[in-house]
């Protein structure tokens, strides 16, 4: 596995997001029932924000997964917790499988996820708030590191609720590198100078 980021291209890419987003495993981003259409419009808006921004990650070039970056405090999330400097917003979802399941491949994904993050010396805390219900996510989330900090209601991501209750958890880069093996640790120590 080699993870490397580009930007989403919103109508190159429709095909394969709409592809992920459309099945039943991605309820818990609200565009099951979305048409192609639909993921170019969500895309391009994410495009032209200035304070989101939408990377598909590829595993030797090939999509894999898709991560979301954004602004907490240009977002619903600047209404249930007070932002701190340097707290970015991050969102995941992963392509289903093309084959059998590779054991670990999530955890790998999500290690790069936040690595990548990271690698900003200004980021200094990832904040999530998946659904309370995504008992998967929240698993993953704490494997490396995320903390839960409470429930929360946001605007609803899926059109058929009202809101949206998500369990809003908070990630330290100490955190972070401390679910990391030392091999794995020390790119991302040295990314900011230090040593292990």
């Amino acid at each position: 596995m080699s993870f490397t980021f580009r930007p989403v291209e919103p109508v190159a890419d429709a095909p394969v997001l709409h592809s992920w987003v459309s099945q039943e495993y991605a309820r818990f981003w609200g565009m099951v029932s979305a048409t192609e259409q639909d993921v170019v419009e969500e895309y391009s808006k994410i495009a032209e924000s200035g304070h989101h921004q939408a990377f598909l990650g590829l595993d030797d070039g090939v999509p894999a997964f898709l991560m979301e970056r954004y602004r907490p405090e240009s977002s619903p999330l600047a209404d249930v917790y007070e932002v701190q400097p340097g707290d970015v917003g991050m969102h995941l979802l992963v392509s289903p499988p093309a084959g059998a399941p590779q054991p670990g491949f999530t955890t790998s994904v999500m290690q790069s996820v936040m690595a990548e993050l990271f690698v900003d010396p200004a980021t200094r805390r990832i904040v999530v708030e998946p659904d309370a219900r995504n008992h998967k996510i929240h698993v993953l989330n704490e494997k490396v590191g995320f903390r839960p900090h409470g429930v929360v209601t946001l605007p609803a991501v899926d059109p058929a609720e009202d809101h949206k209750q998500g369990l809003l958890s908070f990630c330290t880069r100490e955190d972070f590198l401390a679910t990391l093996t030392p091999i794995l640790a020390a790119p991302a120590a040295a990314t900011r100078g230090e040593s292990l």
